[in-house]
C-alpha cells in the first residue's frame, strides 16, 4: 500500500508547477508536432492523389477506352466540361460525371479507394 502511496505522491508533485514559469511556445510544442505530423500523414498524400486525378481527367480524349467506378466499361465518345459519353455497345451511349471516370480499361485505377 505505501508503493501506492508513494507513486501517487510522485505523480502529483510532478503534475504540480513550481514557481517556475513555462514559456507559451513550449506548451504549443507538442500541438505543433502533432499537427505536423497529420499533415505528412494526411493531407499531403490526399493532394498527390488529387493531383494525379485531375490530371489523368484533363488529359481524357475521344476513343479512350474507360471504366467508371461503377464498373462501367465504355469508349468515350463526346467530352464536355463535366460529363464523358460512353458508348457501352452498339448504339448505346449513356452520359456519365466526368469524376466518375476510374481509369482506362486493363489498368489499374488511376487513383485506389485504399491506397498501400
Amino acid at each position: 500500500m505505501t508503493a501506492m502511496n508513494d507513486t501517487a505522491g510522485l505523480l502529483l508533485a510532478m503534475a504540480t508547477t513550481g514557481d517556475q514559469a513555462v514559456s507559451p511556445w513550449v506548451q504549443l510544442a507538442p500541438f505543433v508536432f502533432i499537427l505536423a505530423i497529420f499533415y505528412v500523414i494526411i493531407i499531403l498524400p490526399m493532394r498527390r492523389r488529387q493531383k494525379k486525378v485531375r490530371l489523368f481527367l484533363d488529359t481524357l480524349k475521344v476513343g479512350d477506352r474507360v471504366v467508371s467506378t461503377g464498373g462501367i466499361y465504355g469508349v468515350i465518345t463526346k467530352i464536355n466540361e463535366r460529363s464523358v459519353q460512353l458508348q457501352i455497345a452498339d448504339k448505346v451511349r449513356i452520359e456519365i460525371s466526368k469524376a466518375a471516370i476510374g481509369g482506362y480499361q486493363g489498368q489499374e485505377p488511376v487513383a485506389p479507394e485504399n491506397p498501400q
